[in-house]
């Protein structure tokens, strides 16, 4: 049997156990406006980063890092008490500098989706600002005409409020 298919044992059975595949049965294909039509219901969701994962991971680096310290200095024969005081040091400065670390997403592995996916954020959020787009934009608001009409009216009214406030 191979991935399930097939016989468990040929034995008793009078084959030799060797399975082909049906070349008579249709497949159904889809075609590219299908594909394309399956973006357009649901388009791919993206998941937000788990702060608390990113935050254990820095928290695994500054150790990773105090750890190789450590040995480093156990190699070197110092005390105990001074390899302690050296590593809690270490792990102090490098606690106080953990909110500023910030990893471009090149320089993570594929396997990092969480800090892959804040990297993206914060990449999103600084293109999104440099084309002026606004926090409450709405994708395909700009074609919706009735939308667009509300907008025109609420512009109009605050234009007319700013010109009474400047007459006063």
């Amino acid at each position: 049997m191979y991935n399930g298919i097939g016989l468990t044992t040929p034995r008793g059975s009078g084959t030799n156990g060797y399975v082909q595949r049906n070349l008579s049965a249709l497949r159904a294909h889809q075609t590219p406006a299908d594909r394309a039509a399956a973006w357009d219901i649901a388009p791919p969701k993206h998941r937000e980063p788990d702060e608390a994962i990113l935050e254990h991971e820095r928290k695994r680096k500054v150790e990773v890092k105090c750890l190789e310290l450590e040995l480093k200095l156990e190699d070197d024969g110092l005390d105990e008490v001074e390899i302690a005081v050296k590593v809690q040091e270490l792990r102090d400065k490098l606690n106080g500098d953990l909110a500023s670390l910030s990893t471009t997403a090149k320089s993570l592995k594929p396997s990092d989706t969480h800090a892959i996916a804040a990297a993206k954020k914060t990449e999103l959020d600084k293109m999104a600002r440099a084309f002026g787009t606004k926090r409450d934009y709405i994708e395909g608001d700009a074609f919706d005409r009735e939308k667009q009409e509300e907008n025109r009216l609420r512009r109009m009214a605050e234009r007319e409020e700013r010109e009474k406030s400047r007459e006063e």
